[in-house]
């Protein structure tokens, strides 16, 4: 998008570009801060062959879940899976690919990719199945393997509040992956809960400068619950 205002009117512009075998960087933690809606454009135009960085891979019948049970992702690299019987069935049967990552390492390896940073390494994951077929080098005596940044086509951001210029602020836990995503992504789309005119955020409260923003969308968000833990009155 040509200008300093980022704000698009529908979600078709919004994801005006994606087609098949692209990369996704989705943002969010479990279901707090994720690009729901986002994600139902995805699905809506019916792309195949997606290869999908997020935390996890939401779960059955919700999030990033709508677009296994379309069978539109190829490949998944994520830390957690484990709320989602379908991404299960999907990677033993062959289906589907996935690359399991401790989350730190995730996470460095988006802000790496953020920052323009290749490759760095860690000691997170030496001496087991992480490290096989990756170059290994020791410093101060203790070994670390080399990990790759990741980058994306397009980067999926669910924000709190932005003004027109793209300038995000998150809320809580949805700070985990998203501001990471949003600096990853060669097109990064944020949808929010609220859009303000310009000087009405306090530039020392923003976490996403609007300069990583390329479109940025107003959309209702159903907010589900993962895990509901309820306490027996009197208990």
């Amino acid at each position: 998008m040509a200008g300093l205002d980022k704000r698009v009117a529908t979600y078709q512009e919004a994801l005006e570009g994606l087609t098949d075998n692209m990369t996704l960087l989705a943002g969010g933690f479990g279901l707090c801060g994720i690009p729901e809606n986002l994600i139902a454009e995805v699905r809506r135009r019916e792309v195949q062959g997606l290869t999908v960085v997020s935390n996890n891979c939401g779960v059955d019948g919700f999030g990033l879940g709508v677009l296994l049970e379309t069978r539109q992702v190829r490949k998944v690299v994520a830390s957690y899976v484990g709320e989602n019987a379908l991404f299960e069935q999907q990677v033993l049967n062959g289906e589907l690919e996935a690359i399991l990552t401790p989350q730190g390492t995730l996470a460095e390896q988006l802000r790496a990719g953020g920052a323009g940073i290749p490759a760095f390494y860690t000691a997170t994951g030496y001496g087991t199945p992480v490290a096989e077929g990756k170059e290994v080098r020791e410093f101060a005596g203790r070994p670390y393997i080399l990990e790759q940044a990741i980058t994306g086509d397009f980067a999926l951001v669910k924000g709190w509040k932005a003004d027109w210029y793209g300038n995000v602020i998150y809320r809580h836990t949805a700070q985990n992956f998203n501001p990471l995503m949003a600096a990853a992504g060669r097109i990064t789309v944020v949808e929010v809960e609220e859009i303000v005119p310009p000087g009405e955020l306090d530039p020392a409260a923003i976490h996403t400068p609007g300069i990583f923003v390329n479109r940025l969308i107003l959309g209702q968000f159903e907010k589900r619950i993962e895990q509901r833990t309820l306490r027996q009155k009197g208990a």
